[in-house]
């Protein structure tokens, strides 16, 4: 069957109020971009004339601002999951312009076959290549493609010529049955082929190919500052500690790290430190210090669900495609992300916290416990299911006037049972087999700014008796003061006693 061309705007025209939408990508990468673009500006267009105009909108994690940040621009968006970190889109989220729901990346696919979330409409693949049998050679990342691929009555194709047609078999594709009839996914290292290397639908189903040639929105990573880099160097010493005292395989365990500069950081000083040997990954994103960790021979292997690297990082990849196609595979998030095989491979997880509380829990989404940042994305699918966990701040932020370290977390996201080890740039919480005040005296002389140091320990001198000491009368004592004064440090314990 003959391909049909198209123009984005005449895919865009298929698109109706109301519709439900899916897209390929995972962070920015393997995004489309053109028909998302197309489909915003038919939204002011209809807008312009009175007509309602608003779409749901179904994408692996988070998208480019192309796709996220267009679409909030031209408020196009009536539901969104499960992730985002658009700057235009949180805005909307906050202002409660549209309905966002925060889940767990690995559980969408799933969500979507059972039908929890309604149908699929239209979905949009951005690829490097398709054939008229149907095949599609996605391009840097997976998502949920595989599940949108059948469940949506019509697919659009971008095929973005920067991205070359010799990307495949850098992708494998594997779909699990849904219960009763699933069987175990036979992931037992992160270099085991369990698929295919394209996604393959009914050339049917194919409504358009629309011909682009997008550059990717991969930026390059603030320059790493001191506070990260003292992160990164306690991450790194703790685990070289515990390979050292037998409580990691010799052979090391697969990592996994999140997005963003501490990430970066944990990886770079990786290579630093003689201890650590040569490991593989088991992670959703492949950044740019996995690349280079690579190059150096210090990672052997990666697995994940997306290259979420630079511009210029992307095309030394590409220059050099040979080399890294036989070192990296790239999965759909539910089997990247998956707590079956995250728990088999024993996955070192690493992830960031946006504030943890005194006995060990975690906030990674929401600022001041209503705010919402970016969402929970796989940190949760980790961390529940690693076989060491660890999370990872800064003590501070704001010059000091916010503290990481609080008596209770506004907003919880990881419980104390799932969380292991937490890092900042002061040292080293281990919380492996703690009682919760044990845990408290631990987080705040290891990982709390000096200066929160008194108040964090006089507030567990004012906890009511129990197995944990809250006080409920004043655990928010911290984020109360922020909002009052603008300045955590200025908590006085002596209103409340």
């Amino acid at each position: 069957m003959a391909l049909k061309y198209i123009t984005a705007e005449e895919a865009a025209s298929f698109i109706k109020h109301g519709d439900r939408v899916g897209f390929s990508g995972f962070t920015h990468a393997g995004c489309p971009k053109t028909i998302p673009e197309a489909i915003a500006q038919k939204a002011i267009e209809e807008h312009e004339k009175g007509n309602p105009f608003q779409i749901g909108i179904f994408t692996g994690a988070s998208s480019g601002d192309r796709l996220d940040g267009a679409l909030a621009r031209a408020k196009a968006i009536k539901f969104r999951t499960p992730y985002q970190t658009n700057k235009d889109l949180r805005a909307s989220i906050n202002e409660r312009q549209l309905d966002y729901f925060d889940l767990h990346l690995s559980e969408l696919a799933q969500y979507l076959r059972y039908g929890f979330l309604g149908k699929v409409d239209y979905a949009v693949f951005e690829a490097a290549d398709v054939t008229e049998s149907g095949e599609i050679i996605l391009t840097n990342a997976v998502g949920i493609v595989p599940t949108l691929s059948h469940l949506a009555g019509k697919i659009f194709i971008e095929l973005n010529r920067k991205h070359p047609k010799e990307l495949r078999g850098i992708h494998d594709i594997y779909e699990p049955k849904d219960p009763p009839y699933r069987r175990e996914i036979p992931i037992y290292s992160p270099s085991d082929r369990i698929g295919v290397p394209f996604v393959k639908v009914d050339p049917a189903k194919i409504a358009g190919v629309v011909v682009t040639e997008n550059e990717g929105e991969g930026g390059k990573f603030t320059p790493l500052d001191e506070v990260t880099l003292a992160i990164g160097h306690n991450v790194v010493d703790f685990l070289a500690y515990e390979l050292k005292a037998g409580r990691l395989p010799k052979e090391f365990s697969p990592v996994q790290s999140g997005v963003g500069n501490v990430a970066n950081a944990v990886l770079g000083c990786m290579a630093e430190n003689k201890t650590i040997p040569p490991f593989t990954v088991y992670t959703e994103v492949i950044q740019d210090a996995v690349i280079k960790l690579m190059d150096e021979g210090l990672v052997t292997f990666a697995s994940g669900c997306s290259l979420t690297v630079s511009n210029p990082m992307l095309d030394q990849i590409y220059e050099r495609l040979d080399f890294f196609k036989q070192r990296i595979l790239l999965r759909p998030s539910e089997i990247s992300n998956n707590p079956e095989v995250i728990r088999r491979l024993g996955v070192i997880s690493i992830n960031t916290a946006l504030e943890a509380d005194i006995f060990g829990n975690i906030n990674s989404t929401h600022v001041l416990g209503t705010r919402m940042m970016n969402g929970i994305g796989g940190s949760g699918d980790f961390t529940r299911a690693a076989g060491l966990s660890l999370f990872t701040t800064p003590s501070t932020a704001k010059d000091g006037k916010i503290s990481a370290f609080v008596p209770m977390v506004s907003h919880l996201d990881h419980s104390e049972h799932s969380v292991n080890i937490i890092i900042s740039e002061y040292g080293v919480a281990d919380l492996r087999g703690l009682s919760p005040v044990q845990r408290a005296h631990t987080i705040i002389e290891h990982c709390a700014h000096p200066d929160y140091r008194p108040l964090l320990k006089e507030y567990l001198e004012m906890g009511i008796k129990g197995h944990i000491p809250q006080n409920l009368k004043c655990c928010f004592a911290f984020h109360q003061e922020l909002e009052k004064s603008g300045d955590m440090r200025l908590v006085d314990w002596s209103k409340y006693r």
